[in-house]
């Protein structure tokens, strides 16, 4: 792989042969982001985008999804409500108003993409609209313009695949971009794929009424979490009324059901609906990666870790390299690529970063799960504690869940931070940084955390791995 390590930053050319020094194609959160860190580091730059700044997270993706999950959570709450003496009202009968849910989400997602135009233009950075096509290491088509770039960096992101099986057009299946215009109750849906996407629109349905399945090709869903919070999740939803099926091979979609394979027999769900959740490849439209020379792995862009592609002066970031399909990754990529390229050593680390799945509980993790800390390392220890014990999840009354820490036994290097609780996706960036800085598991149980607080939990765990058990428990 191209390698532009050779070339100091002030040997580049500096003639203003170019139209910019940095063009971006593709204005998601790695995108627009990258645009952003280039123009404060002093580089003109220009984005293209073909639909609207933010991309798939914040129109069809991350954002759009909260906003509807927050809803149910709304709903839950207050069907919940007479449990914390709340009187007056007939929680029985309480309900969404998914016209209302839809309108509350679209002005969510349009202040947020006016917020990024806002921010290219106060940070200089002029936009394209348009399919951008990339014709070589230094020019983008848009449209009947030519733009010319020193260095260019691909964030075309991804999109929704689909299994190559037979599928009836008479059968309702949708992507999760149509699931989030949804604006109608369901009475029922088959969800085919257990990973992130599915299980949280899956959440989503039963939450507000709606007769879910899931069918996942794999032996468990969400198979990137721990295997002992995946084992919790799937019993949280299945006492939520889902029906679950794993080791499950989808054949066919017929005009009124999913059907499939397992253990060596033939199954057919019955189902109005189909959500197919298989997961997202890498978008390459206007990037003909055979022409440009540009290297390729199952659909991906190939890069290393510092964004160089396999030809100088093209970078790649965010989904369609493939490393990580996480909107945070993309960011912290794209910051990456701009830094590399004004000359700065500048590298991903992709053994730190943090997942999060937006169910109740939320679940969020970074680094290894208990089965690969043991592949690798051999003997480690293991922490846990449940949110059980726990004041502010008691007075919440949210007390479903446990954290669960896993770090090396011999130094008490901390391995993987597995959260299964309350406000799980904002607590797991305290356990990234601890990691990212080297902290070991007995240095962490130093860190004095606010009582009472959900984040107490982390703390506790740590003294479990560290010294064999909790303070609280």
């Amino acid at each position: 792989m191209y390698l532009d390590l050779n070339t100091s930053y002030k040997e580049k050319m500096s003639d203003n042969k170019f139209d910019y020094d940095i063009a971006v194609i593709g204005g998601g959160p790695g995108g627009y982001e990258a645009a952003i860190k280039a123009a404060q580091m002093g580089k003109k730059t220009v984005i293209i985008e073909k639909d609207k700044l933010g991309g798939t997270c914040l129109n069809v993706g991350c954002i759009p999804t909260k906003t509807l999950l927050m809803s149910a959570e709304a709903l839950s709450a207050v069907k919940d409500s007479k449990k914390f003496g709340v009187v007056g009202c007939d929680a029985a009968e309480a309900s969404l108003d998914m016209g209302k849910v839809q309108k509350r989400k679209n002005k969510v997602v349009s202040q947020l993409v006016g917020g990024v135009g806002i921010l290219m233009k106060s940070n200089g950075v002029a936009v394209e609209s348009g399919q951008g096509t990339l014709e070589d290491a230094h020019t983008v088509i848009t449209g009947d313009k030519k733009i010319t770039a020193e260095d260019i960096i691909i964030a075309t992101g991804s999109e929704s695949k689909s299994l190559p099986i037979k599928i009836s057009d008479k059968m309702d299946v949708i992507t999760s971009t149509e699931m989030l215009d949804i604006d109608s109750i369901p009475e029922e849906f088959t969800v085919i794929g257990g990973g992130v996407i599915g299980i949280e629109f899956a959440y989503f349905l039963a939450s507000i009424g709606t007769k879910v399945t899931i069918v996942e090709f794999l032996d468990r869903i969400i198979n990137m979490v721990d295997k002992e919070i995946t084992d919790l999740v799937t019993k949280q939803l299945e006492d939520m009324g889902i029906v679950i099926y794993t080791s499950a091979r989808v054949t066919e979609i017929t005009d009124d059901a999913v059907i499939f394979e397992k253990d060596g027999e033939e199954h057919a769900v019955e189902t109005k609906k189909v959500l197919m959740a298989v997961g997202r490849g890498a978008r390459l439209d206007g990037i003909d990666t055979e022409k440009l020379g540009i290297q390729t792995e199952r659909g991906a862009i190939v890069t290393d870790n510092s964004m160089h592609t396999s030809v100088p002066h093209i970078y790649a970031i965010g989904d369609v390299n493939g490393k990580s399909m996480l909107a945070h990754t993309a960011s912290m990529e794209g910051i990456t690529a701009v830094e590399t390229i004004c000359g700065q050593d500048s590298v991903m680390d992709y053994s730190k970063i943090p997942s999060a799945i937006y169910i109740e509980p939320e679940i969020a993790s970074v680094g290894l799960t208990e089965e690969q800390a043991k592949e690798k390392y051999g003997d480690v220890k293991v922490g846990r504690f449940p949110l059980v014990a726990n004041g502010k999840a008691k007075a919440a009354g949210n007390e479903r869940g446990m954290v669960k820490v896993i770090i090396d036994e011999k130094y008490g290097d901390i391995l993987g931070v597995h959260l299964y609780c309350i406000h799980a996706t904002d607590m797991i960036a305290e356990a990234a940084a601890a990691m990212k800085l080297g902290a070991t598991a007995n240095e962490f149980t130093h860190i004095v955390h606010p009582h009472p607080t959900i984040s107490e939990v982390l703390l506790e765990a740590m003294h479990a791995a560290a010294d064999g058990r909790a303070i609280n428990y």
